[in-house]
Formats: structure tokens, C-alpha cells, sequence
């Protein structure tokens, strides 16, 4: 799935904190078995700020972003489609997601968490931008 011309070995997916689905769906990863490492850091926190100090910040607490380990970025559905890519047992759909036929169901996933998402998110972020964020080292509810 990804296009860029440096090898992928590292993803880093910023979620949104306040979102229920999202942190639900930060979970999920989380237990999932991975081909590309994973580092779930909350959107617009003190850790994101830190390590990508030139990124939009505003902009990813508005849609999912994903960025590799040598600079690339994906939003929106090119950042959902990166995630199933990083998966064992997702990346064959994550490759049909890519493709013309795929990507429209892609999209009206991303519509629909969109709208899920602004329906039933909590001001603030929980995991606190001041701080240090939870990322990686969080557990995983069972």
C-alpha cells in the first residue's frame, strides 16, 4: 500500500483521545499481530508535539493521521488504509482497499466513523495534552 520510495518500518498512528471510537479502535490495533510496528500516540498531545514539532496538529484532532518512520504522511482513508496495511491478517484487504474497485468502501467507512465520531465526542482530551501521552505503553483493556 504505501507508495513512498523509502521502505516502511515504523508507523505512527495519531488518534483522537477524546473520541470513544477512536480510543476503542486504538485497542484494537493494540491486539492486533503486526507486520509494521505500531506507536499510538494521542492527537495533538505533548508526545505528538515532541516528535513531529512541524506537523498540523490542529488538523490531525480532525482526521486520523499516520506517519512513517521516514516522514511520509496519510490522513483520512489513505491513513485507515496504512493501518490494515501494518496488520498480518488485514493487509491482503488493506491491498483491495487501495484499489479503485476498494476504494470507495473505504471512504464510506471513513465517512460513517467521521460522523460516529463528531456525534460522540467528549471535549478535552482524557489522556491530557500537557503532559506526557499514553501512548504505546498503555494497556490494553481485556
Amino acid at each position: 500500500m504505501p507508495t513512498a520510495t523509502a521502505a516502511v518500518r515504523r508507523l505512527t498512528v495519531l488518534y483522537d483521545a477524546g473520541c470513544p471510537l477512536c480510543v476503542h479502535i486504538r485497542h484494537w490495533l493494540l491486539a492486533q499481530r503486526w507486520l509494521v510496528p505500531l506507536s499510538l500516540v494521542p492527537a495533538g498531545s505533548w508526545e505528538a508535539h515532541r516528535r513531529f514539532p512541524r506537523l498540523d496538529h490542529a488538523s490531525t484532532l480532525r482526521e486520523i493521521t499516520v506517519i512513517g518512520d521516514s516522514g511520509q504522511v496519510w490522513t483520512g482513508t489513505d491513513a485507515f488504509i496504512v493501518c490494515l496495511w501494518a496488520l498480518v491478517e488485514h493487509r491482503p484487504k488493506a491491498n483491495w482497499l487501495a484499489t479503485p474497485a476498494g476504494r470507495p468502501f473505504a471512504r464510506a467507512a471513513m465517512h460513517t466513523a467521521s460522523a460516529w465520531r463528531q456525534a460522540v465526542r467528549t471535549e478535552g482530551h482524557p489522556e491530557g495534552a500537557e503532559g506526557p501521552a499514553c501512548d504505546e505503553q498503555c494497556p490494553v483493556p481485556r
